[in-house]
């Protein structure tokens, strides 16, 4: 297979790169780890990693995969390079259309990334975007913002952000609250940095940074009503098409490869393969769990459809340095990374490996980046959405107070996949000081609503936030 290996220097030789100007400055961001804890985290995460993913063991198409990687390796800009890094490439064989680097250079390609992409240009772009990533040390700069922390404290909230997906929240377990998978995501502003500066990347490695812009697109096409779980896990900037185009523009590439036969060779040779597994199935085949239960703390829970009403006790429960809440007496704590609910025996349980609950509530943070509070909570009801595709809202947001801070009350109706009956929600939303937005999500069976909606406003009222 070498034979990749020589095509590839073979076309890096021919082509010819005019920078500008007009190229876009992008700086790292402020981070209080050093390189070497990069390195570390990892190395340490890498291996948690491959605990949990399977790896496809062929040897020419991670040698190709591999060699995309170190050509554009050698074009990261000198201010950029960690010499303490080791960039490894393997490829999961998965069928989702995701990829990931961990901090300090070990990547990982699913083979269905590689099995969407028209084009090696597109791959290419995939592989410098998340090169990008390590390059200016967004996973660790994103840890510095939670600064109380120590890095070993918040290790695996750090890994479980950059997976994404079960695999991260599985990773992630044990994170103390608040700091969990949402919290810790790389930001819209590190999406665009990474799009920048792997457009860059990619046009000294003689690649067209426009194919980066069309494997966006490609992802958008492959990944359905649904969406992909790159998408999921990259929060988009807005007008990516736009802007990594006009970048293009300034970087003029010629001669630049966009297709080979390698590329050609490696996507016949994954066709002659068995289809690729979800995540879930190879987990589960392997003998590991996918985290659908644990991370929620829902294992050992039944949905029985026979629950206790509420109690008219209430016991208060302290969550981290964040929040003190009540709720009735009659209600489990159920700790998650950033979440945690609180539900009545029978009320709640783990199907499909997913956590499910009927009656509670679930109080919780998540990143906001608009400081809007109308927006944010908008935000928060389409990601509910995704997961819920029968949710519809019943009403508009009604303003209130939670914890002192001005609040939102939306209504939303949905139908529980576990019982196939309707359900109502009520979602209380406030704003913290931070910009992060806090949740709580108070679900009851819509014939029994009415009874629930009292519960909830108490619960909601009872809140007191202890700092932040």
């Amino acid at each position: 297979m070498r034979v990749l290996r020589y095509q590839l220097i073979a076309v890096a030789v021919l082509v010819s790169v005019s920078l500008t100007g007009a190229q876009t400055k992008v700086n790292a961001p402020k981070n209080k780890y050093t390189p070497q804890q990069d390195v570390q985290l990892g190395r340490d995460a890498a291996t948690q990693v491959e605990q949990q993913l399977p790896l496809l063991r062929d040897d020419n198409i991670t040698s190709y995969v591999s060699d995309i990687g170190q050509r554009l390796v050698g074009s990261i800009p000198a201010e950029l390079r960690h010499p303490e890094f080791n960039y490894t490439f393997k490829v999961v064989n998965v069928k989702e259309i995701n990829a990931f680097a961990l901090p300090g250079g070990p990547m990982y390609v699913n083979r269905g990334m590689i099995e969407a992409a028209k084009s090696e240009g597109e791959v290419a772009g995939v592989v410098a975007h998340e090169l990008s990533h390590v390059a200016l040390r967004h996973g660790t700069a994103q840890a510095t913002k939670a600064t109380k922390y120590e890095i070993g404290t918040i290790a695996g909230a750090v890994i479980g952000a950059i997976v994404g997906g079960q695999a991260g929240n599985v990773i992630a377990q044990g994170t103390q609250f608040g700091l969990g998978t949402a919290f810790l995501r790389f930001s819209r502003a590190y999406e665009k940095d990474a799009d920048i500066e792997g457009s860059q990347i990619m046009a000294r490695a003689g690649y067209d940074p426009r194919d980066m812009a069309s494997m966006f697109k490609t992802i958008e096409e492959q990944g359905g009503s649904g969406g992909p779980q790159w998408l999921s896990d990259h929060p988009n900037p807005g007008d990516r098409y736009a802007y990594i185009t006009k970048e293009a523009q300034s970087l003029r590439v010629e001669n630049a490869t966009h297709n080979t036969g390698a590329f050609q060779s490696v996507q016949a040779r994954l066709r002659q393969m068995s289809p690729a597994p979800s995540t879930e199935d190879a987990t589960r085949n392997a003998g590991r769990t996918t985290g659908g239960a644990s991370p929620t703390g829902t294992s050992g829970g039944r949905i029985t459809g026979n629950v206790e009403r509420p109690s008219s006790r209430y016991t208060a429960y302290t969550e981290g340095n964040l929040f003190r809440i009540s709720v009735p007496s009659n209600w489990r704590e159920l700790a998650g990374n950033n979440s945690v609910t609180f539900a009545p025996e029978g009320g709640y349980g783990a199907v499909n490996q997913q956590s499910v609950f009927t009656h509670g509530v679930e109080a919780g943070l998540t990143r906001n980046e608009t400081h809007d509070l109308q927006t944010s909570t908008n935000e928060l009801v389409q990601s509910l959405a995704q997961s819920n595709p029968r949710m519809g809202r019943s009403s508009g947001s009604d303003r209130g107070s939670i914890g002192g801070r001005t609040g939102l009350r939306t209504l939303l109706t949905n139908q529980n996949e576990v019982t196939s009956r309707p359900e109502r929600i009520a979602l209380y939303t406030t704003l913290l000081d931070d910009g992060t937005l806090f949740y709580l999500i108070g679900v009851a069976p819509d014939n029994e609503f009415s009874a629930y909606d009292q519960v909830f406003n108490r619960v909601a009222s009872s809140i007191q936030f202890t700092g932040r």
